[in-house]
């Protein structure tokens, strides 16, 4: 059912925009035959970024590329109006204007695929954004742990969506994961989803915190059953954040997802992905796993906060053949 009637919004709907994951109706048969093999996943996983590699001016435009997937992110205690303010001015202008007029692409209007803030600030990202349409994203529901009441969760969104989020980063519950309570996160996201409104909503699965891939694998299932726009990796704060074994495993389950529904799904690698030589790794994952037409904003993402600047220097690099220092790419 779900699937036809997202086939009936794709062909009234002529534009670039993909249709929004409506969800469909908890299934605990869909999940429960779910076993993940790690040394598999594992030794998939290793060959991602070896088999393949992208070179000279492909790399280059590879990574152009890949700041339109970024998420550009503050989230430290210590954020002022002004570093968002720089940080927009950076998501507005991610590169030098003399590497984009060396590359011939100083005509392509390129910006990150949005800022992300705490609440609290997203009035000054608004500001500062003035007349530009990039997106608004806000952690919510307790970020990073979570461990707040629904009801509180819910309340977060609200807020945020009428302060000017237009997508939400929600954090679930992990106890309900660890426990296997799969139709009490399947109404917790469902409820999140609702709150939302228009506004797009990444789900976290903080997976640094989730004991095994088959769990990782579940949580994402029920996580796109209960209508989420993406599917993310990590809050960033986690021990351990984004890894390409739990990559793979989440891309799969978008693919099956997409299968058995047409819904697409999209991913959301965050936390610890520094260099424009893993962001590679993560696109070639892409590519291979889920294919072309999710190698674009709205469908892909990455959750960063140094990324760009490193970027920034290997496009230099390719251009001068020299590698340029840090404070030569500052944030705003």
């Amino acid at each position: 059912m779900a699937k036809t009637r997202t086939r009936k919004k794709q062909k009234s709907n002529q534009s670039d925009l993909i249709p929004r994951n409506d969800g469909i109706p908890f299934d605990p048969d869909l999940i429960t035959g779910l076993n993940i093999n790690r040394s598999a996943v594992e030794r998939r996983a290793s060959t991602l970024g070896k088999r393949r590699s992208v070179k000279k001016q492909w790399q280059a435009a590879w990574l152009l590329n890949a700041i339109r997937f970024i998420d550009l992110t503050t989230l430290s205690g210590d954020d002022t109006p002004g570093n968002v303010k720089r940080l927009v001015a950076k998501a507005l202008s991610p590169v030098r204007p003399d590497v984009l007029k060396a590359l011939g692409m100083e005509d392509e209007n390129i910006t990150t695929g949005a800022v992300c803030v705490y609440h609290n600030l997203i009035p000054f990202a608004k500001e500062a954004m003035g007349e530009k349409t990039l997106p608004i994203a806000a952690v919510s529901t307790g970020f990073p742990a979570g461990l707040i009441p629904l009801k509180e969760k819910l309340k977060q969104i609200d807020l945020s969506v009428k302060a000017g989020a237009t997508e939400i980063d929600i954090v679930i519950s992990r106890s309900l994961v660890l426990n296997s309570e799969w139709k009490a996160l399947y109404k917790e996201v469902a409820a999140c989803r609702v709150a939302c409104g228009d506004a797009h909503m990444k789900t976290i699965l903080a997976t640094g915190e989730i004991p095994t891939l088959t769990k990782v694998a579940r949580a994402s299932w029920v996580s796109m059953m209960a209508g989420s726009d993406f599917i993310k990796t990590s809050t960033g704060k986690e021990p351990v954040n984004a890894t390409i074994p739990v990559s793979l495993v989440m891309t799969r389950a978008i693919r099956e997802y997409h299968e058995l529904t047409g819904y697409k799904v999209g991913f959301k690698p965050a936390g610890g992905i520094r260099t424009a030589k893993q962001a590679l790794t993560w696109m070639i994952l892409i590519k291979e796993e889920l294919g072309d037409e999710w190698l674009n904003p709205h469908l892909f993402r990455f959750g960063a906060s140094s990324l760009l600047a490193d970027i920034e220097r290997q496009l230099e690099h390719h251009i001068t053949g020299s590698y340029s220092a840090s404070f030569r790419h500052p944030m705003g």
